[in-house]
């Protein structure tokens, strides 16, 4: 989770420029209008984008270099740019910022005193001096887990301790899954605070990470070494997990949805089908975009649950939209887009919430991340992403998502109200069949359909133990509320009366 740093007026690095040509050939497959500001256009024949093969995230991962001549679904582009083993910009290039020691608020003056040491610890960990000054800088970013240690990290695990001893206790272990575990420092500080404030509880933690990152994992193991009885690393995707795991845990996300890889979708301003978005890299190492009918399973299945869910897409949100005839009329106007604007939709974290359904079926999920973001792509639609390097010290938004693999970080706001919805739909659907002995725990579990549901639409749920509780439903708590309901906030509150963590990260909401 990152503070976006204020750029240098107009700079764009790194970025590949669209040949906004007019439409040559009538090919419905590849069929939107290119006069329209809001739509990319292609600048070959469709029929060179035909010929080229299509490549998903799984096959992108044996390159060692950006292919060419390739056509992949936006989301495969994304997730290849980011986690790419060889090329990856967080396999190669991301520093998350980490101070030896946390920062003595309580003798701070106010937040400009605050802001300064954040500044001198930057300078400390060499971002204001870059290796290549003509080239990418160190990608450094920062975690509220890491600014605001250990009481940032004192407040999840008091959240998690407090649903633990009120549900689970003393009949069940104390279960933890944390994906994307960073430097370790987060779980570094739910363990020491329940190694001092709860050391019964402590004797029956498991607490195991999920880290995509070989650096990051063996970056937790060394932080994490005093914990050692208590802690596994587990070095792998999440989208690769297929273990079934029976007993109830706590499944722990923070700023980790944002970099979710997300699909384009366009609506038929004629008939209101959806079409998907392909990224194109050509021979010469340029982007496109084109468009076809969807024909994803997952994205086909994501617009499913969303309308079950009861929401409008965007695209149809304004009145003038959701009427199918002013569509149709709209679109005969001269000019006028034969597709809406885009919509980025999060189909990888759709797939997060079937996996957490299907392999963690007793889970308790606590999740945060941006709800929204400053400086998002020029013209990107609906749930646009910010894309951002560091070129020559200098924090540098773009203004596409095309951009080379590896040397950018992409990331995207959450509608957590949707979000929520989602979920509990996703969690009360159908699962597919496990197989015999997949079980490893002999516990009795009863667990009742309206589990995950959400107050006012369904009955509370039964635990675990079968008793009634209110604390199934989920909530979205903003960032401020969530950690006045949890944390210790006199420990990080400055001589001014101001409160860094409170006050910080208003664009971020919690889920719970």
């Amino acid at each position: 989770m990152r503070r976006l740093l204020s750029s240098r007026s107009g700079l764009r690095y790194f970025t590949t420029s669209l040949n906004l040509q007019s439409r040559r050939g009538g090919n419905e497959h590849f069929n939107y209008n290119r006069s329209s500001p809001l739509l990319f256009g292609v600048d070959e024949d469709a029929s060179e984008y035909a010929r080229f093969p299509r490549l998903t995230a799984k096959e992108l991962a044996t390159y060692r270099e950006p292919p060419r001549g390739v056509k992949t679904l936006v989301r495969d582009f994304i997730h290849d740019a980011l986690y790419n083993p060889h090329y990856g910009y967080f396999s190669q290039r991301a520093t998350i910022f980490s101070t030896a020691k946390h920062f003595d608020f309580r003798n701070m003056r106010d937040s400009s005193v605050f802001d300064a040491a954040v500044a001198a610890h930057y300078a400390e960990s060499g971002i204001t001096s870059g290796i290549d000054r003509n080239g990418p800088g160190k990608q450094l970013w920062h975690t509220p887990a890491e600014l605001f240690q250990p009481w940032y990290g004192q407040a999840i695990a008091q959240c998690l301790v407090s649903e633990y001893l009120l549900k689970f206790f003393p009949y069940e272990d104390f279960i933890i899954y944390e994906v994307g575990g960073g430097n370790g420092t987060l779980a570094l500080n739910i363990l020491d605070y329940l190694r001092e404030e709860y050391p019964e509880v402590y004797e029956r933690t498991h607490y195991r990470i999920i880290e995509i990152s070989p650096n990051l994992a063996n970056i937790q193991r060394e932080k994490l070494e005093s914990h050692a009885k208590s802690m596994q690393i587990i070095n792998r995707s999440i989208f690769d997990w297929d273990t079934h795991v029976p007993m109830p845990c706590f499944f722990v996300a923070l700023e980790v949805i944002d970099n979710f890889a997300h699909d384009i979708i366009r609506y038929s301003m004629n008939n209101s089908k959806p079409y998907q978005a392909l990224t194109t890299t050509n021979a010469s190492g340029d982007y496109d975009e084109i468009f076809e009918p969807v024909s994803d399973p997952l994205i086909t299945k994501y617009l499913e649950y969303r309308k079950q869910a009861g929401h409008i897409p965007p695209a149809f949100a304004h009145p003038l939209s959701s009427s199918p005839t002013l569509r149709r009329l709209r679109a005969q106007l001269p000019f006028s887009p034969n597709l809406s604007r885009a919509e980025f939709v999060p189909t990888q974290l759709f797939s997060f919430l079937e996996i957490l359904r299907d392999k963690f079926p007793l889970h308790h999920l606590l999740l945060s991340d941006f709800s929204s973001l400053p400086d998002t792509i020029s013209g990107g639609g609906y749930n646009a992403p910010v894309v951002q390097t560091r070129y020559r010290d200098t924090m540098v938004p773009c203004s596409t998502y095309m951009v080379q693999p590896g040397y950018f970080d992409i990331f995207f706001p959450t509608d957590f109200e949707l979000l929520r919805d989602m979920y509990e739909l996703v969690m009360v659907s159908a699962r597919p069949p496990r197989s015999v002995g997949d079980d490893t725990s002999t516990a009795p579990v009863r667990l009742d359909p309206n589990f995950f549901s959400s107050r006012g639409r369904r009955r509370f749920p039964l635990d675990v133990a079968g008793v009634s509780s209110s604390s199934g439903r989920r909530n979205v708590y903003t960032h401020k509320d969530f950690l006045r309901k949890y944390s210790d906030a006199p420990a990080t509150t400055l001589r001014s009366g101001e409160n860094p963590m409170l006050d910080y990260y208003s664009n971020v909401k919690f889920l719970f």
